[in-house]
């Protein structure tokens, strides 16, 4: 947002070359119809284009100048620039008004200091206050520039921030297949070999798929919920090859949402968690529910146990790192708006973990039950 320093037009921004141009040709007309009707109306000799011609040009000049003053001053409080301002437009009034007293007065043999004092001070009525407008409008553009240069670089400081906020999400997502399931998989993948090498090769194939899909998964592609489902499917297996009987787990999906498009692992974290901090540290094991319902325009979704519940001596979280349910909550929030957070369930007969998302009808079926 700075540009101290420029040391050539390339680095000048191309917004205040528009500008500048704009305030030429703005300044431009405005000399060329007041000496027009100056010319016609009070003084009829032809030198007085010349002398517009030649304050014209001095005043581009300090424009540029302007610019670059008004842009080093942003370093500072507004207390400074605005003092800064002051001095700069007196310094402009009299760069000008001394201009205009050689143009007019110099030449025509009124030379001195008294000429001079007195061709400002006439300056300082009405009709010359636009040497003082000229410096005005000047840092006024400016301030307009910076204005919108720096809701642009707000913005833009967003949406890279936005970006690396759904990168670390990409991150904690895959990283929510914890370590501790690889290796309790691995051990389970050695048992099988010595036992049922047909099984085993289930259990890899059913890892690979879910790692794949892990990879494959991005913040902000949507997937349906079928597929969603499959891998919780894989992800379940493999869990009862090491757990076996004492988990057991139920669908409970209303067909009309298998295409409903949700985040990739969206579920797993909760799934997981209950897992980890209900079934497995239950000596009888348990169920875990996993609800999907319509209700009108909303989208149901419930992962429900009856494990240790609040009796379990860990916070349930659903991740080795800590992060696996505050990341989904977060995500369900930032795609689906506040509305859609968890809402977590406890007591001594289980946990349930459940969500809404909003849900659109496709076109064709709202037109087919309007028809209805």
């Amino acid at each position: 947002m700075n540009f101290p320093g420029l040391k050539s037009l390339e680095e000048i921004p191309r917004i205040w070359k528009r500008a500048y141009l704009l305030l030429c040709f703005w300044y431009a007309a405005n000399y060329a119809v007041g000496t027009f009707i100056e010319w016609k109306l009070e003084n009829p000799n032809t030198y007085i284009f010349w002398n517009a011609l030649q304050q014209f040009e001095a005043l581009c000049i300090l424009i540029i100048a302007i610019f670059f003053y008004t842009n080093w001053l942003f370093r500072f409080n507004v207390y400074v620039q605005i003092a800064c301002h002051t001095a700069g437009a007196m310094l402009h009034f009299l760069v000008m008004g001394t201009l205009s007293y050689y143009l007019e007065d110099y030449v025509e043999g009124y030379i001195g200091w008294d000429f001079w004092k007195a061709h400002i001070v006439g300056l300082l009525k009405w009709e010359g206050l636009h040497f003082h407008d000229q410096y005005i409008i000047t840092i006024g553009v400016y301030y307009v520039i910076r204005y919108f240069q720096g809701v642009q670089h707000q913005e833009q400081e967003k949406s890279e921030l936005a970006l690396k906020n759904r990168e670390m999400q990409i991150s904690l997502l895959k990283s929510q297949i914890n370590p501790h399931f690889l290796f309790n998989t691995l051990n389970s993948i050695n048992t099988l070999i010595g036992s049922s090498k047909e099984q085993a090769r289930k259990v890899i194939t059913q890892l690979s798929d879910i790692f794949r899909y892990a990879l494959d998964s991005h913040g902000d592609q949507m997937v349906k919920l079928i597929h969603e489902l499959d891998f919780i499917d894989n992800y379940i297996r493999i869990q009862q090859v090491r757990f076996g009987d004492r988990l057991k787990f139920v669908k409970q999906v209303d067909f009309s949402c298998l295409s409903v498009e949700i985040p990739p692992m969206i579920l797993q974290p909760l799934v997981e968690n209950s897992v980890k901090y209900g079934i497995a540290p239950k000596d009888d094991g348990g169920t875990i529910i996993l609800t999907v319902k319509r209700f009108n325009n909303m989208i149901f979704f419930e992962v429900k146990d009856d494990g240790l519940g609040s009796n379990a001596k860990k916070v349930m979280d659903g991740s080795s790192s800590g992060v696996g349910m505050k990341n989904t909550d977060e995500r369900l929030k930032s795609i689906f708006g506040p509305g859609s957070g968890l809402r977590i369930h406890s007591n001594e007969w289980g946990y349930s973990v459940s969500f809404f998302i909003p849900f659109e009808e496709p076109a064709v079926e709202a037109l087919n039950s309007k028809a209805m």
